[in-house]
């Protein structure tokens, strides 16, 4: 069941700023949590869910209508920044807006089902409840779009927010009071860093462990299989430090 406001939880977060190659990164000091609640933003595309194939077949149908070619495997390549980024690759200014709303209007159809929950994702969403967190999706794709993935598979989240990217996931990472931010983009990492958020990592996307890890990443995993493990260090971490 989604809802369409998240509460704002009694959390005070300590971190530490350091660099890795100039670049800051925020570090998880100790964390102070109010009825030992925590709320875990997660990216969609590449993080929780293998999109690749649907998103690919949306832009081959978009081809198709419009006639002009669109690279797919290019595409799907390189997921994370928003939809118009994309499509004005392919399409003169001119036409972008109406690329934009006829890719959306062909995604239900070609993208949903196709979809599969990627290694380890729904293992870190099971962990976040079992500790009786939050779950918290925020993604560049339409939140309409991202909610119909979620819905298709069966994954029940708090709250879904869509079309943001970059600042303006840590705009959202800062309203929500997010613990963590776990992503697969350069982008997703600097979120977390401008929001003062630990960023976590993983390389099921089109960024690179070292890529990631320069733009502010705590931690970097091939997949979310070591996440529960990272959240329960994080969680005792943040028990000891408060003193519960």
């Amino acid at each position: 069941m989604f809802v369409t406001l998240v509460a704002r939880v009694s959390l005070r977060q300590y971190v530490t700023h350091e660099y890795f190659d100039g670049v800051p990164t925020v570090t998880w000091a100790s964390l102070k949590v109010s009825q030992h609640q925590v709320v875990i933003g997660f990216d969609l595309d590449m993080t929780l869910l293998d999109t690749r194939p649907g998103i690919a077949a949306t832009w081959r149908a978009l081809t198709v209508s419009t006639g002009v070619h669109v690279d797919a495997d290019l595409a799907v390549s390189r997921l994370g920044p928003p939809l118009r980024q994309e499509v004005a690759e392919w399409f003169p200014p001119e036409r972008v807006e109406e690329a934009v709303d006829l890719y959306r209007s062909l995604y239900p159809s070609h993208a949903i089902a196709p979809a599969v929950a990627l290694p380890g994702s729904l293992e870190a969403l099971a962990a976040v409840r079992a500790a009786g967190g939050r779950i918290v999706v925020i993604t560049s794709k339409l939140g309409r779009l991202a909610s119909l993935h979620l819905a298709h598979l069966g994954i029940p989240v708090d709250n879904v927010y869509g079309d943001v990217f970059h600042a303006e996931k840590a705009a959202v990472l800062i309203e929500i009071g997010a613990s963590v931010y776990v992503g697969d983009h350069v982008a997703d990492m600097q979120a977390g860093v401008l929001a003062g958020v630990p960023a976590v990592g993983v390389t099921s996307g089109p960024c690179s462990a070292a890529e990631l890890r320069a733009a502010g990443a705590t931690e970097v995993f091939a997949d979310l299989h070591p996440f529960p493990a990272f959240l329960q260090r994080m969680i005792s971490v943040g028990r000891a430090g408060s003193g519960d």
